[in-house]
């Protein structure tokens, strides 16, 4: 029994591994049975990795349930780990969605089941499987791809895909305002796998990029600095002029959800460069083989 917390948690055989079975999955071939119970334990909104996951399990012939941790006992104060065991006795599968990494580091200390990070304030892995899965498929490896990541450089979604991307031999640039900082551990890890490079000017940062990544610049939790962000970000808008300091064959992608007109222009999120909807689509087809190979 393991859990998912982190992309750090998977070696690059694990990765591998993890692909190939998302490749059945999308030929509709069978990667084995989950007979059991997934217990989606969400603090946040979700629309994707909710409904990806609860697909992912009934393509495998399991359930899952939706809990609403504002509806638990979660909320009057019950520990991490004390929930953690409760699930443990009940379902066979924990996917929860939580505002601190600690609490669910917690609760896989006390789980009994495989946990699986759905999103952190750290970390988003399964995102990032799913992006680095697109890319080989779009590109066919992601060995020698160089991804720049724009917007908000600091959030969970670029600290999961720098592990990602560094660790499948990809180069990756993160492209922010002058003193905005990414997380530094996170930076740390990533450069003990791979290259990692950081800039301030949109020209240089996009130059001869593969990949053009961008997230929300305001994300969950975030609402009071909304304006802020707007403000601090707004020189980092992926627009047609943005993209076109890339590659010509370079590929556009969004986790979603997007605020259109905001960190990205509807005439690139919809333009014949994006894949943001096939990236979308593969978060089923990964959640279902983590979920086959975790089983």
């Amino acid at each position: 029994m393991r859990h998912f917390l982190s992309v750090n948690d998977l070696s690059v055989g694990d990765i591998r591994k993890i692909f190939s079975l998302a490749d059945k999955a999308r030929r509709g071939a069978s990667i084995g049975n989950v007979e059991g119970t997934l217990a989606l334990f969400f603090q946040k909104p979700s629309t994707r990795t909710r409904v990806s996951f609860e697909s992912a399990m009934i393509r495998l012939g399991g359930h899952s349930i939706y809990i609403d941790a504002s509806t638990s006992q979660f909320s009057r104060g019950e520990s991490p780990g004390d929930t953690a065991r409760i699930l443990s006795l009940y379902v066979d599968f924990v996917a929860a969605r939580l505002y601190r990494h600690v609490d669910l580091e917690e609760m896989a200390s006390f789980s009994h089941i495989p946990v699986i990070n759905a999103l952190t304030d750290l970390e988003h892995p399964t995102q990032a499987l799913a992006d680095m899965y697109t890319m080989k498929e779009v590109k066919g490896t992601c060995e020698g791809l160089r991804i720049a990541f724009i917007g908000d450089i600091a959030t969970n979604t670029a600290n999961s895909l720098m592990l990602a991307a560094t660790k499948l031999g990809s180069d990756i640039r993160l492209v922010g305002p002058k003193n905005f900082r990414p997380n530094a551990e996170y930076v740390a890890m990533a450069r003990r796998q791979g290259s990692v490079e950081i800039y301030d000017s949109v020209a240089k940062g996009l130059d001869g990029a593969d990949v053009i990544y961008t997230d929300t610049f305001v994300s969950m939790g975030m609402e009071k600095e909304a304006a802020k962000r707007r403000r601090l970000f707004r020189h980092y808008r992926l627009d047609s002029r943005a993209v076109g300091y890339a590659k010509k064959d370079a590929i556009v992608m969004h986790c979603l959800p997007a605020h259109r007109g905001e960190e990205i222009t509807s005439e690139v999120l919809d333009g014949q460069r994006s894949v943001v909807w096939k990236q979308a689509g593969n978060k089923m087809l990964i959640e279902e083989a983590l979920l086959g190979f975790l089983g």
